[in-house]
């Protein structure tokens, strides 16, 4: 379970296998700038996933990561006034054996952040009643 607090102003932290992530947001919205956002997080969430499988493709068959990094982009829907399209590039280390890209790609595609979005769970959203209430 990942325990969600509020430490103050418009800061929300989530507590989660002994670690807090810490978000809030821009000044521009009323926040103090010192953590990225909720959807930076989530954005990243994404970029950071497809990487750790290029990652993993790599290590697995003992191929060179030197130099190989990923950028993500995002384009903005018009219409709906969301991301309409996210695109990751992944730079590959020089020399990297050309029979790979394509397996590379199909490794990044197995996401799980990606798959989760693709495949979306259902939300349920509920008021839980405090132990306390009843005392």
């Amino acid at each position: 379970m990942i325990k969600i607090t509020f430490p103050g102003g418009v800061a929300v932290d989530a507590e989660y296998k002994g670690m807090t992530i810490h978000t809030d947001q821009p000044t521009a919205y009323g926040g103090g700038g010192t953590a990225p956002a909720p959807f930076d997080l989530f954005l990243a969430s994404i970029g950071t996933c497809a990487g750790f499988y290029a990652l993993r493709f790599c290590q697995e068959r003992g191929l060179s990561t030197e130099g190989m990094g990923l950028s993500m982009a995002t384009e903005l829907d018009t219409a709906t006034k969301r991301i309409g399209t996210i695109r990751l590039d992944l730079q590959l280390p020089e020399g990297f054996p050309e029979k790979y890209k394509t397996a590379i790609l199909r490794s990044m595609d197995q996401c799980t952040v990606k798959r989760h979005i693709v495949d979306a769970p259902r939300f349920e959203i509920a008021v839980a009643v405090s132990e306390l209430a009843g005392a």
